[in-house]
């Protein structure tokens, strides 16, 4: 007998790339498609691959309003990261040392501060309110003449509260200081104006819109004005900022599955707000929860709950063969240690061990959810009856 798939209920860490996504990368992966190396221009298979990366450039440049060579094709968020910090903070090291951030950033973010506080720099670390998001005014009140930038996440990866961008933008650019976002939940699922939102630089990941993993971008306004020291050192491709054979296929598929997002934003943005309230209500009306992170601000595409008296670890395990679910950032995988972001939120004891993240797409249907819903209420039950 077939084992059943389960409820994929973890699209914070990964989607499934779209179908015609896949369908099109495949056209830039065989002998008898387009195969190239994109930086061999002298003939016309080189041509062709290097025509294609163009396109996807500007399709990417026209969802997000900026330039073309304003994109830069990175593996993902993580790496766009690291560019962003590492690159800016040693290209201005003698214009300041001081940079701000949050408690609650991705990793990637967080390591990368701690790195430059080894080499020196000074890095201010906002607490978020209890509801998970930072307070524009808090952001004003630690910039200092020898801040040089400042990098907070757009939509957070554990509970799904979106920052005041906006905001943060318009007091950062007054005060003359540059400005990074990690939109990697964001990207594809909102629309990010920047000739509306005075960001400097923002990092994307592909495979959180139905992309391929392994394909992202930094975006950097004013690139040519901006100056920035390489992370990766070769060839000099990607204007000399990121060096290494661009892989065509991915790119495209970044794109592409970047376009249909875009095209769709606001019937998916419909659809998982539904399937959202629909689950919450639906488990509120049976079990006793807490929703961590202020839902009047947070993405639809995520949350974060907790289950009175329930574990998250016994929660998951009763689950395995029919809901995916986590209990945080997939980049933390089998860490013992609870959730550092509802920690720095000021959640503690049953809640904070009693976590779990619930993430949604636009392939759910109300059905799935149904079932979602019957299936935690049932795992619940039974560990109650464990514990007895």
């Amino acid at each position: 007998m077939p084992i059943k798939t389960p409820i994929y209920l973890d699209t914070a860490s990964t989607t499934p790339v779209d179908s015609f996504v896949v369908s099109k990368m495949m056209s830039f992966l065989g002998v008898e498609g387009c195969y190239a190396n994109p930086s061999s221009t002298a003939h016309r298979l080189g041509q062709e691959a290097a025509s294609a990366i163009a396109v996807a450039r500007k399709t990417v440049a026209a969802e997000f309003r900026c330039k073309s060579d304003e994109i830069i094709f990175t593996s993902g968020a993580t790496e766009a990261n690291n560019m962003a910090l590492l690159g800016i903070a040693r290209a201005y090291s003698s214009r300041g040392g001081h940079i701000v951030t949050s408690a609650i950033e991705h990793k990637s973010v967080l390591e990368c501060c701690h790195a430059l506080e080894r080499e020196g720099f000074e890095i201010t670390y906002l607490t978020p309110n209890s509801a998970g998001w930072i307070d524009a005014e808090s952001v004003k009140q630690v910039l200092r003449p020898d801040t040089l930038m400042v990098s907070l996440m757009h939509t957070n990866n554990e509970t799904g509260v979106q920052q005041p961008i906006p905001a943060i933008a318009e007091i950062l650019t007054e005060a003359g200081i540059l400005f990074h976002v990690d939109a990697a939940q964001a990207a594809g699922k909102f629309l990010l104006d920047l000739d509306e939102i005075p960001i400097d630089m923002l990092s994307v990941s592909a495979h959180k819109f139905h992309g391929p993993k392994g394909a992202g971008c930094l975006i950097v306004r004013n690139r040519r004005r901006l100056h920035m020291k390489p992370l990766i050192y070769g060839g000099g491709q990607e204007f000399n900022l990121r060096s290494g054979t661009l892989a065509t296929h991915q790119i495209v598929g970044f794109s592409e599955a970047l376009r249909i997002a875009a095209n769709n934003r606001e019937h998916d943005l419909a659809h998982v707000t539904k399937l959202k309230l629909f689950f919450l209500a639906q488990l509120r009306s049976k079990l006793p929860i807490q929703v961590n992170g202020d839902i009047e601000h947070s993405s639809p595409y995520i949350m974060n709950i907790s289950l009175a008296g329930i574990s998250s670890d016994a929660l998951i395990n009763q689950l395995l063969n029919e809901i995916a679910i986590s209990s945080g950032s997939a980049c933390s995988s089998g860490t013992i240690e609870p959730s550092y972001v509802l920690r720095a939120m000021g959640i503690e004891g049953d809640a904070l061990y009693g976590a779990v993240r619930i993430s949604f797409s636009r392939h759910h249907s109300v059905n799935e959810i149904t079932q979602a819903v019957t299936s935690i209420i049932a795992a619940v039950y039974r560990i109650q009856a464990l514990s007895e």
